[in-house]
């Protein structure tokens, strides 16, 4: 037999050799380790998304009607800008609001829709139309918003929630790193005329888009490109 020959047999021989072992069984203990690595991965990825990316948040209450309405989930992105508070959900209201935060991207645009939080109601989340900047003088007056003197007709008001007494405040200066928010539903809103302005690390993202229900699957522009 030639020696050419003889290497080919042997090629198939180690051929069937190695196509009847079988592969060695995972031990349980690996698995669950497997398991664990791979749910620990995902909570991690999940994580650096909501902190960074984006947040699903729902809307409870009518102080945003009628921009936002009751029950709506809304994309609330963080890339832009975003307060992240490093709590826990069992962790007390105090103990919440004493957590580290760290702040990231740049400040919110006059009229943009946030989700943002207030001093002493721990990590509960309000959405909100920031409507003054640091610096800015803001009033109510016959139900319209004038901003450094400036009349704005706030076309996503509706008209009914111009009147009452609530539609009147007086000028008021936002301090220095501060904003001045407030609910579209201007008689039903519980808002900076009450809660006082907020500091920029109780802003925790934009909102940008309503996903459900999905008949309502609409942007959220800011108010300034309203119509």
């Amino acid at each position: 037999m030639s020696e050419e020959k003889g290497r080919i047999i042997m090629g198939k021989i180690r051929k069937r050799n190695s196509a009847g072992k079988e592969k060695p069984k995972k031990s349980l203990q690996r698995e669950i380790l497997e398991w664990v690595a791979t749910l620990l991965a995902a909570v991690l990825l999940a994580m650096v998304l909501r902190t960074f990316v984006f947040e699903l948040v729902k809307v409870d209450g009518r102080s945003m009607n009628d921009t936002l309405a009751d029950g709506e989930i809304m994309l609330v992105t963080k890339f832009r800008y975003s307060s992240t508070w490093l709590s826990f959900p069992w962790q007390s209201d105090e103990a919440k609001e004493n957590a580290p935060r760290f702040t990231v991207g740049g400040d919110p645009a006059r009229f943009d829709v946030v989700i943002c939080r207030y001093p002493g109601r721990g990590d509960t989340n309000f959405v909100k139309r920031v409507v003054g900047l640091p610096g800015d003088t803001v009033a109510l007056k016959d139900g319209y918003l004038y901003v450094n003197g400036e009349k704005y007709d706030e076309p996503y008001i509706n008209e009914a929630y111009r009147k009452g007494y609530i539609n009147e405040f007086p000028e008021y200066t936002v301090p220095e790193g501060e904003y001045f928010v407030m609910g579209d539903h201007r008689n039903n809103s519980n808002d900076s005329r009450a809660q006082g302005p907020i500091s920029r690390n109780m802003i925790v993202g934009h909102v940008v888009q309503v996903l459900f229900p999905f008949s309502g699957w609409r942007g959220v522009p800011n108010g300034l490109d309203v119509k």
